[in-house]
């Protein structure tokens, strides 16, 4: 059986074998994001508008993931894990605040591009916080049977913000039905717990 390679065509389907690692899953994600960023700051007008908006849901569900299925592994195994998590869930809720003021404004406004930089490097200090205090931790002490689960959960969480339309969706702006962000995140919780045999 071949091992899979970072540029392996894999999706998000469970299917290839790095999905079946949390921490490579989690990995393969946090570069979804920051490709998710490089598309709201090359496109405009509409093309922006649809962009971060599935950055929004995006970065809300892989959140939501993380903080049901990384966070408590991270409070019950990390030493010093509840200062870990509190770190972390203070980066998001700094991040969120920051995403709700941009989705007021008009991706055209002059302001907008400078927040959303400024949000990107937000972002992209707690991913590698994550990286750094919890996923090398997890990788380290987690057995493959352990690392499969949360992976399961995770995927349940991604299949619920995919980065780009379904097929026969005419624009990402009419794969936004499913309701406002803070529904999807509940639902999100509700498909994690699902998936991991919690609900």
């Amino acid at each position: 059986m071949s091992q899979s390679t970072p540029d392996s065509p894999e999706s998000s389907d469970g299917l290839g074998s790095r999905d079946s690692d949390v921490v490579s899953l989690l990995m393969r994600q946090h570069g979804e994001i920051r490709n998710l960023f490089d598309e709201v700051e090359q496109s405009k007008g509409d093309d922006r508008r649809d962009a971060f908006r599935r950055l929004v849901r995006f970065l809300a569900v892989h959140e939501t993931a993380e903080e049901e299925v990384v966070h408590p592994f991270a409070r019950r195994r990390l030493p010093g894990g509840d200062q870990v998590v509190r770190d972390r869930l203070a980066e998001e809720r700094d991040a969120k605040e920051t995403l709700a003021a941009l989705d007021d404004m008009d991706p055209d406004d002059p302001e907008f591009l400078p927040r959303l930089l400024a949000l990107r490097a937000d972002v992209q200090a707690h991913a590698r916080a994550e990286e750094r205090y919890e996923f090398a931790h997890l990788r380290r002490t987690a057995d493959a049977a352990t690392l499969a689960s949360m992976a399961t959960g995770v995927r349940a969480a991604e299949a619920m913000a995919p980065t780009r339309p379904h097929p026969g969706v005419e624009s990402a702006a009419a794969n936004l039905a499913l309701g406002p962000v803070a529904a999807l995140m509940d639902r999100t919780k509700d498909a994690v717990r699902k998936a991991m045999g919690r609900d």
